[in-house]
């Protein structure tokens, strides 16, 4: 009986194949959204996630002034020193301490330039970074003490001034320092906010500080946090030193900023998350269109087979069969358009995942409760154009012209 009620359906479907279509195109563009936003959401948190951890794992960022960001905001506390850098050093909650000093400078190899990020650190960046060599070495500690003009590359300068080739032991010029190349940095791609992380030189600290800045201010520091450490016991300890370091008094507001890594992906995941919902919700607004749109084509298709219906029904079909009959057709349409919205909807988010270079990770609970919930919307739509049909008079529908 299911099986002839389906035949029927699909009969009084392909009746009308235009107007079937655009009946179920509702629920089609419904279900496609959905699934698009929701694996799009899913994939950027993933890359946020990957892109936070590629900053190196139990990492604190220690800044000086507040945390105060946009127009307006001011930062007037003092830089810190090297000397700070040493005192951090002596913390057993912290493994890694590395100074950080960045200006923008044009590398300069042969005839061949690439303006890019140089950065003045120590060799504990590489750890607190999460940096691998891929050829030659890191800094050794005369070279971080002295100053040495060496330098360490990202793969982005390397395919811009070097190409394919091996850079090190070639030497670049960045203004008047000639450096020799020690190393290449293991690819790493695009940061979290759209960044490559691959366009930077890296130097020791004091050559950027005495030869490109003139002058020993250090602007921020990379800290790792010691294995068996907490994340907040390492914070509580470098607030206490630096307050002391900084001769800030009991009750005054520190004017540095310490940031946990961890925090940063956490908020940038929840800001993911609340647009990801509020698209979808959007999105889902148009199953309940589409919806609408199915109960309003039922509808009319009872007024037009109204006499179809009276004659079923004085030839002994039960009121009940006449409502299954037009309530199968209603799921019927709802559930082609859910499996065409699936489809649709993973091709634009694949589409788009690979567009924005972020993973493209598809849901199969998501695309269950969104084909569930077009099979829901369906029935529930086409549930009342059923009734209509089971409760009409059969002389009535008969005298229908």
């Amino acid at each position: 009986m299911l099986l002839e009620t389906i035949r029927l359906a699909l009969t009084a479907i392909t009746r009308n194949v235009l107007r079937s279509f655009l009946t179920v195109l509702g629920i089609v563009i419904g279900v496609a959204a959905v699934i698009a936003m929701v694996t799009v959401g899913q994939g950027s948190s993933e890359q946020v996630s990957a892109n936070v951890e590629s900053l190196g794992t139990n990492v604190l960022i220690l800044r000086p002034g507040t945390r105060m960001m946009g127009p307006g905001a001011r930062n007037t506390a003092p830089a810190f020193r090297l000397t700070d850098v040493q005192a951090l050093e002596d913390l057993e909650s912290l493994s890694a301490v590395a100074p950080v000093v960045s200006t923008s400078e044009t590398a300069v190899y042969g005839n061949t330039n690439r303006t890019t990020t140089v950065t003045g650190t120590t060799s504990a960046y590489l750890e607190t970074g999460g940096w691998q060599i891929a050829r030659g070495r890191a800094f050794t500690p005369t070279e971080d003490r002295s100053g040495a003009n060496v330098c360490i590359i990202g793969e982005t300068v390397r395919t811009a001034l070097f190409g394919a080739t091996d850079p090190t032991g070639e030497k670049i010029r960045i203004k008047a320092i000639s450096c020799e190349v020690i190393g290449l940095l293991t690819a790493k791609g695009a940061g979290s906010f759209g960044q490559d992380q691959d366009d930077m030189v890296l130097m020791p600290v004091r050559t950027v500080q005495r030869r490109l800045l003139g002058t020993q201010d250090v602007s921020s520091m990379s800290m790792q946090v010691a294995p068996g450490r907490s994340s907040d016991r390492a914070i509580s300890d470098i607030q206490t030193l630096m307050r002391d370091r900084r001769h800030i008094a009991p009750g005054e507001e520190d004017n540095f900023s310490v940031n946990d890594m961890k925090e940063l992906a956490s908020m940038l995941n929840s800001v993911n998350s609340v647009l990801t919902g509020l698209l979808s919700s959007v999105a889902a607004v148009s199953l309940l269109v589409g919806g609408i749109g199915i109960m309003n084509i039922m509808l009319v298709s009872v007024t037009e087979r109204t006499r179809e219906i009276g004659i079923r029904l004085s030839v002994g079909a039960q009121a009940s069969q006449v409502l299954m009959q037009f309530l199968v057709e209603a799921v019927v349409l709802s559930v082609l358009g859910g499996i065409v919205g699936i489809l649709a909807g993973l091709g634009l988010a694949f589409v788009a995942a690979q567009i924005m270079a972020i993973p493209f990770s598809p849901s199969p609970g998501v695309v269950a409760l969104a084909f569930g919930f077009s099979a829901v919307v369906g029935m529930v739509f086409g549930y009342f154009p059923a009734r209509a049909a089971a409760r009409l008079d059969p002389i009535e529908a008969l005298r229908h012209q």
